[in-house]
């Protein structure tokens, strides 16, 4: 049964401000003595959702009307996850016909597909807590770090996933690992990046020695809600502990301060030949490489897409350089909007992190139809971002003849 399928058997309400998933309130109504609990736990995992964090992060919740679902909405869903595994795939249109539930609706049809639930023997009322649990730990203020953006993260992974090359070699538990760590590798981000947790001295930067601070939370906040979901229990101790270790390794893997660590070993084993596919350590390290690819893909979409995320990640920079402004902190690299541009930012980008790594995952895959076609996007993408700081470089050039009026210096 599809998550759609599964929000049309339940009480078509919503009880919080931000919508979350029609799923989570068919579980309220199932099991009315763990509203309390769940509340609780909550205010654990999360770092800024409750009282960890300072509220000029995340600034006044919003107050969006409610929506509720109907069969055309449902059905244009549904068709767009027969189509899921298409480049094109529009996440924000199904955003909005999933009423703001994307990834967990997106989770519940790729386990589906997958037969993740049936191998692994997974209880869907567990599975749908868990998910809205992750989904709801995902801060909806963050004009990028946000549910929307996990979900996008997860639909490139399914790509990556089907990709020849790799298909053939993975098991259900490589697949289900993929998917689980895309769908969780940003869980509960403030909207801030690392060196302004640790300029501020934000307790998860000393929990985590300064050293992959968001992703170490992302991958810790992940294992609590499996475990407080209880999705797992029904597993042995030493798989659901390999599970967790292994999400880690995932997850961990798309701090971007790895990059060239990460890069150089993928380019030493295209070198080299030497990548073996039947080796499950060779096929996590592939994993790894898939879910980086996945984190920083947004380049690689067409246009309309791309340049939606890329507005999006801006703007999160530009808040965090505001924040930092007011509270007299030097403002980080990229977060001062009077100098650094949309177009400055993103050429930068792809030529530095995003273009290197998808030439080597387009090595690996040989050259296949998805990766050509992701690099065709990024080429026209750079160059659009060209020609727009062009544009801005022009509209900034003073006219022939003006540059020193109002000087009195004389000079031409």
């Amino acid at each position: 049964m599809s998550c759609l399928m599964v929000e049309r058997c339940g009480a078509i309400s919503f009880e919080s401000p931000d919508q979350n998933a029609l799923c989570i309130h068919m579980l309220a109504a199932v099991h009315p003595g763990e509203i309390g609990t769940k509340k609780k736990v909550k205010r654990l995992l999360s770092f800024q959702r409750y009282f960890h964090a300072s509220r000029l992060l995340r600034g006044p919740s919003p107050h969006s009307s409610l929506h509720l679902l109907d069969e055309d909405y449902l059905g244009q869903a549904a068709h767009m996850l027969s189509k899921v595994g298409t480049w094109s795939f529009d996440i924000f249109l199904f955003d909005r016909l999933t009423n703001g539930n994307s990834l967990v609706t997106l989770l519940c049809h790729l386990f589906n597909v997958y037969g993740l639930i049936h191998h692994f023997q997974l209880d869907m009322v567990k599975l749908h807590r868990f998910l809205g649990m992750v989904q709801e730990d995902y801060h909806s203020q963050n004009p990028y770090h946000n549910a929307v953006h996990a979900a996008d993260v997860t639909q490139a992974m399914h790509c990556y996933l089907k990709e020849p090359k790799l298909a053939g070699y993975l098991t259900p538990m490589d697949i289900f690992l993929g998917l689980m760590a895309a769908a969780a590798h940003d869980v509960d981000h403030p909207g801030v990046n690392q060196p302004f947790l640790i300029k501020t001295k934000h307790h998860l930067a000393s929990l985590y020695q300064n050293t992959s601070v968001l992703e170490s939370h992302h991958w810790r906040s992940t294992v609590g809600m499996l475990r407080e979901s209880g999705l797992l229990s029904h597993l042995p101790t030493d798989m659901t502990q390999d599970i967790e270790q292994q999400l880690g390794s995932l997850i961990l893997a798309t701090d971007i301060s790895r990059q060239n660590e990460f890069l150089g070993r993928l380019k030493s084993h295209l070198d080299s030949d030497d990548i073996s596919l039947e080796d499950p350590d060779h096929r996590h390290f592939m994993l790894q490489i898939a879910l980086k690819c996945a984190d920083i893909c947004n380049p690689c979409r067409d246009w309309d897409l791309s340049r939606q995320w890329s507005e999006r990640v801006c703007e999160e920079f530009y808040r965090q350089g505001d924040l930092e402004r007011r509270c007299d902190l030097e403002i980080s690299p990229l977060c001062d909007q009077q100098a650094n541009t949309v177009p400055v930012i993103q050429i930068g980008f792809i030529a530095f992190l995003v273009e290197p790594l998808f030439q080597e995952w387009t090595r690996f895959t040989d050259g296949s139809l998805l990766a050509e076609c992701m690099l065709g996007h990024l080429r026209k993408n750079k160059e659009r971002w060209r020609q727009l700081k062009c544009r801005e470089q022009d509209t900034d050039t003073p006219a022939p003849g003006t540059e020193q009026q109002g000087t009195g210096t004389g000079v031409p």
